[in-house]
């Protein structure tokens, strides 16, 4: 894990650069509004730290991660004097935004009192990595990683709100409307899958409370039915395709098939690629079922031989 978050940092930095010194540059207008987002970032990922160093709860940029990308993708479109093509943007971000924040609040991510809230797992596992231990090194992995990069990630794969911005003498297209209609598709298979999640953990739960056996399929802890038996990760495939599908926008609006803000869509998916190889790995130890699952069914990707090896 700690080699993947190297890298996560590495190319956080390495990729927009370079991306932004080849690509058409923005004007003034455009440089003063991502000026502005990338400083609100920044604040908030200093008040995440913080937060989370007083509270001793680093899900603090996890309460956030829904709400902001609506905030920004709106502030870019109020500055643009709200041109039809950020508008269609934001309202789909604004459904996706509410989607995610509902599902963070029902698992108990929100509190009354803002930082009290839980706790994602995740975190409380890599505190006792080798690599993590002792107060300096966690404060200066939840500066850098938990807050500084997520946050500044958040902001980045929004950003195909400004190279839109760019074609704001480009009409709405066929490739904007191909675009809405991928995020929406996406965002029902998001929708499903957290939902047959939820199902299952809430009942394999439900039975253990009440002393019930636990008949398959809750017999082997995870759930891995519907939409689980086809990729292991469906909510994480559903999330990157909504955001590379948001890119489109960028492309649409300027005919530049490769642009500067596929950036944070690209380090989205690594971002994935990361979190899924550490759940997974937890996943593993818990449940002695976890590995043939692994061998038989993709992570993102239905495997081809997955409907044979279900027979």
């Amino acid at each position: 894990m700690t080699r993947t978050i190297v890298i996560l940092l590495a190319t956080l930095i390495a990729i927009p650069v370079a991306a932004l010194r080849y690509d058409i540059p923005l004007n003034a207008e455009h440089w003063a509004v991502l000026r502005t987002l990338f400083m609100v970032a920044a604040g908030i990922a200093l008040l995440c730290f913080i937060v989370g160093e007083w509270s001793r709860n680093n899900s603090q940029v996890d309460k956030l991660w829904s709400i902001l990308p609506a905030f920004y993708v709106g502030y870019v479109a109020w500055q643009s004097e709200w041109i039809p093509r950020l508008v269609l943007m934001l309202a789909l971000v604004v459904l996706w935004a509410a989607r995610l924040t509902f599902n963070f609040w029902r698992r108990g991510g929100y509190h009354w009192i803002p930082w009290k809230g839980e706790e994602d797992y995740r975190w409380g596992v890599l505190r006792q990595d080798p690599s993590l231990q002792g107060r300096v090194r966690w404060m200066l992995f939840n500066l850098f990683f938990i807050c500084s990069y997520q946050n500044i990630l958040i902001l980045l794969f929004t950003l195909p709100s400004i190279v839109a911005w760019q074609g704001i003498n480009t009409p709405l297209n066929g490739l904007d409307y191909a675009a809405a209609g991928l995020m929406l598709i996406f965002l029902v298979i998001e929708t499903v899958a957290d939902q047959q999640q939820w199902n299952f953990q809430s009942e394999k739960y439900r039975r253990i409370r009440a002393g019930e056996p636990l008949t398959p399929p809750y017999d082997q802890g995870f759930c891995q039915t519907g939409l689980w038996a086809w990729v292991r990760h469906p909510n994480y495939a559903a999330e990157q395709g909504i955001w590379l599908a948001f890119y489109l926008f960028s492309v649409a609006a300027t005919g530049r098939w490769l642009n500067w803000s596929l950036t944070g869509a690209i380090l989205l998916c690594l971002l994935f690629v990361g979190s899924s190889n550490f759940s997974e790995k937890i996943s593993a130890s818990k449940y002695p079922a976890y590995r043939d699952y692994q061998r038989r069914v993709g992570r993102f990707l239905p495997l081809i031989l997955n409907k044979k090896a279900r027979r």
